[in-house]
């Protein structure tokens, strides 16, 4: 998009520019257009062009008027979420308020102008009903068609925008995937050390033996099930508990942390990892910088096929954090976007001695497949 900032970007300048580059190429193009219309033919050229330019410049109150009802209304409103029976409504009411705005405008301002200007070929008149529906006939020529043009450059930017956007996700995820590529280590090597490290600790140390097996399942989960694009919400959620006991242990189990769940997590699925960064901060910011009573709570429900998820953990009070938060939380905020886009909420909340987190999210249900009944007859 920084190859055409005219076109694409939102700073004001360029948004400034090119509405009125618009405005102004449609008025000279109405001007030029109806310049022989505007006047009887034996009046000079020059008259009738001058007559048009300043027509056009009051007609285009009501081109603008459906031009940006169209683009900022019922695009976004409507047409964008599907609601398409709703747009066509909203599109002929547009299309009427359109007719009747030029109406008054042709009738009010443009038929005085002319009398003035021209008063020996448009004497005095008042406005009727014959006028008023020729001033809406004709009112409507240009509106919808400048209507139509701003419909189609605003879905045209949308679609832009959002294919760039996909395209820019996808390069990073790639990107993301050769850093991963470049330093695993193969799988098969390092289970089978795992595997040799918990047979080794069993009998003498069981509680070294319980975290090797917690590691193992959590490294297994990431190389063997997450390339895929949903997992089931229950092996997320063992795989944080697993993330949890293994960091409780590296923080001398010191932290007091809860994780409340409610519901059937087995009947939904999620994107890989999409929770994690969320429970990582708590400890990068909460059980690491608290130097005592370290705390972290975790409540996961449901409502219907929406999760909550709220995730809660003490700070040490002169502790500072970015509203933005470290690179894991920006590329939370990247997936959620990319993954769940209109399906979700997000917000972190810092307070002076406690971060709060808040992921409403739309999940899918898993398929179930139900196994064939045979049929018995009498």
């Amino acid at each position: 998009m920084e190859k055409y900032p005219l076109l694409f970007s939102d700073q004001f300048k360029y948004r400034f520019g090119r509405h009125f580059l618009l405005w102004f190429s449609w008025w000279v193009f109405s001007g030029v257009l109806y310049s022989f219309s505007c006047a009887p033919l034996f009046v000079p050229y020059i008259e009738r062009l001058s007559c048009a330019m300043t027509e056009s410049l009051f007609f285009t109150a009501a081109h603008i008027f459906m031009a940006y009802t169209l683009m900022y209304f019922v695009v976004p409103k409507f047409i964008l979420k599907g609601k398409y029976p709703l747009a066509a409504i909203m599109v002929f009411v547009v299309i009427v308020l359109t007719g009747v705005i030029a109406a008054l405008i042709s009738n009010y301002v443009v038929m005085p102008f002319r009398k003035e200007f021209f008063p020996k070929f448009y004497p005095a008149a008042s406005a009727n009903y014959a006028t008023f529906y020729l001033s809406f006939l004709a009112g409507l020529r240009g509106g919808i068609t400048v209507g139509g043009m701003a419909a189609a450059i605003k879905l045209m930017k949308y679609w832009y925008v959002k294919e760039q956007r996909n395209l820019q996700l996808q390069k990073e995820n790639a990107e993301t995937q050769l850093q991963l590529l470049k330093a695993q280590v193969h799988p098969h090597f390092l289970f089978n050390t795992l595997n040799n490290v918990y047979a080794h600790t069993q009998s003498s140390s069981p509680v070294a033996s319980g975290l090797v097996l917690g590691l193992s399942d959590m490294l297994r989960y990431i190389l063997y099930e997450c390339n895929q694009p949903l997992v089931p919400l229950s092996k997320e959620i063992k795989m944080i508990r697993d993330y949890v006991k293994l960091e409780a242990v590296r923080y001398g189990n010191k932290p007091d942390i809860n994780i409340d769940v409610e519901g059937d997590v087995d009947e939904y699925q999620i994107a890989p990892l999409l929770l994690l960064p969320l429970v990582e901060n708590c400890f990068k910011h909460g059980a690491s910088d608290m130097l005592e009573n370290p705390w972290i709570n975790m409540h996961i429900y449901f409502e219907k096929n929406i999760m909550h998820l709220k995730i809660m953990n003490g700070k040490a009070p002169s502790k500072a954090v970015s509203k933005v938060g470290g690179i894991g939380l920006q590329n939370l905020t990247k997936r959620l976007q990319f993954l769940y886009e209109g399906k979700h909420n997000f917000s972190i909340i810092e307070d002076v001695d406690v971060f709060v987190v808040n992921l409403d999210i739309e999940l899918q249900r898993q398929k179930v497949n139900v196994p064939a009944v045979a049929l018995k007859y009498a």
